[in-house]
């Protein structure tokens, strides 16, 4: 079916023409995954939600702005890709929904997050990049299994010191954002082993050589006067470094990964949980 007739699709409300723009999907595949990507949906039928047993939900590349209540009868889904929508808010029924691991939100209109999301305590990955955030909301330092932290391509300026309470946290991407120091709250999360603040305003880099876990650090595109010091062994991408590959940007492509691997670049796919 061709995108413009989709578009068009889209905004007839009748049964039949919703039909036609999900290709007959009455019931929930065998692999317990629907992916409803670029469909030009501007809303999620309901019957969807009656699938109660589903763990991956790919909504990805639509024209949605709102989800409906009924979402939250979807109590195994282990992933939610609400990327490159039209969201200013995040729906809060989306935090109802207590088995999450792994949350995409890029691509949005977002500029702030609700406290309701504290109560995703299984989340483990969170894509908030491209979105219209100058701060990193609060409540994500609330989110203590949070392994992988996406939120470049915003309009951060520091981070909360809060934010070294997520000892599990291992990769934070930042790049793109507004960042004139390196932010002082990474020095003191010895657990990092990705950091990521290629394209910002970076003047001086601090030495990051006591950070024992780190595996490489990507400082490209900043107007600084030194390179930040690492231990032996660390991988450095920018100026003054010995490799300068452009990091890999994320599509929206479905591949399927497990939550153990962990890519020293932002992966080009969704990651699928064990």
């Amino acid at each position: 079916m061709g995108n413009s007739l989709k578009a068009i699709l889209a905004f007839v409300p009748s049964n039949k023409c919703q039909k036609y723009l999900l290709e007959d999907l009455e019931e929930m595949p065998v692999d317990k995954m629907v992916d409803l990507s670029g469909r030009q949906m501007r809303w999620l039928p309901a019957h969807i939600c009656s699938f109660r047993e589903l763990v991956k939900l790919y909504l990805s590349d639509n024209n949605l702005n709102h989800l409906p209540p009924e979402l939250e009868q979807l109590q195994n889904l282990q992933i939610l890709a609400l990327d490159f929508n039209n969201f200013k808010a995040l729906p809060l029924v989306v935090c109802t929904l207590k088995q999450l691991c792994i949350l995409y939100l890029g691509n949005n209109k977002l500029c702030s997050l609700p406290l309701e999301l504290r109560l995703l305590q299984n989340l483990k990955t969170l894509w908030i990049e491209s979105n219209c955030l100058q701060y990193l909301p609060e409540v994500v330092c609330e989110l203590s299994l949070l392994k992988t932290l996406h939120a470049g391509s915003n309009a951060l300026r520091s981070l909360p010191a809060q934010l070294q309470c997520l000892q599990e946290l291992r990769t934070i991407w930042l790049s793109g954002n507004l960042l004139s120091e390196f932010p002082p709250v990474l020095l003191d999360m010895p657990f990092l082993e990705v950091i990521d603040v290629d394209r910002n305003s970076i003047q001086f880099f601090p030495s990051l050589a006591h950070l024992p876990g780190l595996k490489l650090v990507i400082y490209d595109h900043n107007p600084c006067r030194n390179a930040p010091k690492v231990a032996k062994g660390v991988r450095r991408v920018g100026r003054w470094s010995e490799e300068t590959p452009e990091p890999r940007k994320r599509s929206g492509a479905v591949v399927e990964i497990t939550l153990d691997e962990k890519p020293l670049l932002p992966p080009a796919a969704k990651t699928e949980p064990e």
